[in-house]
């Protein structure tokens, strides 16, 4: 797979590739490269940004800033990118991502992500540059970079090779293997802790009664964040 991150910040993404199963990742043949999109503006002072029209707070990510950097990176018209592989603006009004996104992503063989900053991007670079659009969750960060390595965390670690044992990546929260639930409870040594006890179940070594009391568990975790979510 190959990954692209346009950013302002892309010595941020130095520590996130050097996290155990983001490096397993590239060595097994992933690509991940930052273009800072600030080296591919021709206006004065590296300027990058401009005020919203209409008036307002904040500043606004321009389009011909972007629309230099996309095409200098890839050698074509941007608007024909996405044509060639998912370019994916980070927007708080994006496709919330979930475990079926990410299975989605972990199947392309490229994607493109755009890092919004300040009040986020001019909107012609949503609509004419990404082919889709992707948040992580009802709240507001200060930038995309954020968000960019948590999509590129959840997509990495779905690749083989990305951790140590490929049986970490079958039983997962949300994962098909627990219906969409998130994961069971787990518990280490000491087996018990000032009175506090490990399920009896857990030690018994008896595998099919300790696999049912972990869909079950499970299930619970599932419904009570579904109550949660509802009201």
């Amino acid at each position: 797979m190959e990954i692209d991150v346009f950013t302002l910040f892309p010595e941020w993404f130095q520590w996130f590739s050097a996290q155990r199963h983001v490096h397993n990742a590239l060595v097994a043949g992933t690509s991940l490269q930052c273009v800072n999109f600030r080296e591919h503006t021709e206006l004065s002072g590296g300027q990058v940004d401009d005020t919203p029209f209409g008036g307002g707070a904040g500043m606004v990510l321009r389009v011909d800033v972007m629309d230099s950097a996309l095409r200098a990176h890839y050698g074509i018209d941007p608007v024909r990118l996405r044509e060639q592989r998912r370019v994916i603006a980070l927007v708080p009004g994006g496709r919330t991502l979930d475990d079926r996104l990410v299975d989605e992503l972990a199947a392309e063989p490229a994607l493109t992500l755009l890092c919004g900053r300040y009040e986020g991007f001019d909107e012609r670079i949503v609509e004419h540059f990404a082919s889709d659009t992707i948040s992580i969750g009802s709240y507001v960060l200060s930038g995309g970079e954020l968000a960019a390595m948590v999509v590129c965390d959840t997509v990495l670690r779905k690749l083989p090779g990305a951790l140590g044992d490929e049986r970490s990546a079958l039983e997962e929260s949300f994962s098909p293997a627990l219906g969409g639930d998130p994961e069971y409870p787990h518990y280490t040594r000491p087996a018990e802790y000032r009175g506090w006890h490990v399920p009896e179940v857990l030690l018994s070594g008896h595998h099919e009664r300790i696999g049912a009391w972990r869909r079950e568990r499970s299930r619970e975790r599932g419904e009570h964040r579904d109550g949660a979510r509802s009201r």
